[in-house]
């Protein structure tokens, strides 16, 4: 058996089975981002909650997202100490900015943020999102902003994040990238892809140079939030599938 199964293992023994699938799916969401191209080297973070737990689990520092492992994942507290063994420090502007949103929103099992390059280049636009597709249309109902204060390391900025998401489960963070929450891994990578297409049609239509067809006021007014039961079906619907194509072009995420 090689070291990383044996590091598997270990880890495997010393946890729930609640927390091990909480592991395997957080591991799969890291490989996810990255086969869609949303990763930024070893930067931006994902966390999930450990039911029954103040502790959330983080990407170790310094490994890439395609090999992100359910094992190598860094267990801390809502303080930023590890409570669980393990070689890899973390990043402390994930912490700073996770932390919070865990802590203030018990629905926020999952919080998932990233750099991509479409959605940094909508966070830098005035007028952020804008209602030019059926992405947009369903993700402006239930998105804020948070006004851009450096890198994320000073903890004064947390009850300002905190506050400016609100109950809402998309963030676009102004000249900084995108941010979604779920109640599982599923919903919150389903509600970043929409949020990322949303962004990459709308620098798309622009980079077209012609006259922008925006969705009628009247129109949007009757989108709909989607409830907490109508957001968990649809994930469910698409996850499997996103893990057979994952097991297709990259194994090794329950490890």
């Amino acid at each position: 058996m090689d070291t990383v199964s044996k590091q598997g293992a270990s880890v495997r023994e010393q946890v729930s089975a609640t927390e091990w699938q909480v592991r395997t799916d957080l591991a799969a969401l890291y490989r996810l981002v990255a086969l869609f191209g949303w990763d930024d080297l070893i930067f931006t973070h994902i966390t999930a909650k450990v039911p029954g737990t103040e502790h959330f689990l983080i990407n170790p520092y310094g490994m890439m997202f395609d090999e992100i492992t359910a094992s190598s994942l860094v267990k801390i507290d809502l303080h930023g100490n590890k409570v669980m063994d393990s070689e890899y420090d973390i990043n402390p502007a994930g912490f700073t900015i996770h932390s919070c949103i865990h802590a203030a929103r018990k629905d926020a099992m999952c919080v998932l943020h990233t750099h991509s390059i479409n959605g940094v280049a909508v966070s830098a636009q005035k007028d952020g999102l804008l209602p030019l597709s059926q992405f947009a249309f369903i993700a402006l109902r239930s998105l804020s902003y948070h006004d851009y204060e450096g890198l994320a390391l000073n903890p004064e900025e947390q009850p300002r994040l905190v506050h400016d998401l609100g109950s809402n489960n998309y963030l676009i963070l102004r000249n900084h990238g995108l941010l979604t929450v779920g109640q599982t891994m599923a919903e919150a990578f389903q509600a970043m892809h929409r949020l990322e297409a949303a962004c990459m049609a709308q620098v798309r239509a622009q980079a077209g140079g012609g006259e922008l067809i925006y969705i009628p006021p009247e129109v949007l007014a009757r989108a709909a939030v989607e409830s907490p039961a109508d957001r968990a079906y649809k994930a469910s619907l698409a996850w499997p599938g996103l893990l057979r194509r994952l097991d297709r072009r990259n194994p090794g995420y329950a490890e």
